[in-house]
């Protein structure tokens, strides 16, 4: 953790670009589990990125309470 405070403070763009990778990465693998679980159902392209998407939303409705 240390490391990382470090690096958010001696190199802010590095830090900011490994946070985004970080990000992305997250969402895909999140993404591909949520597709594997739906898969057999045969729901739209559109409907895991809904699902995953609305899955957040509430996660964080409910950080807010």
């Amino acid at each position: 953790m240390d490391y990382l405070r470090q690096l958010q403070a001696e190199r802010p763009l590095l830090f900011g670009l490994a946070l985004l990778v970080a990000f992305l990465v997250g969402f895909r693998l999140a993404l591909f589990v949520v597709e594997l679980v739906i898969g057999p159902f045969g729901l739209p392209a559109w409907a895991p990125i809904v699902i995953l998407v609305g899955g957040l939303v509430l996660i964080a409705r409910r950080q807010q309470r």
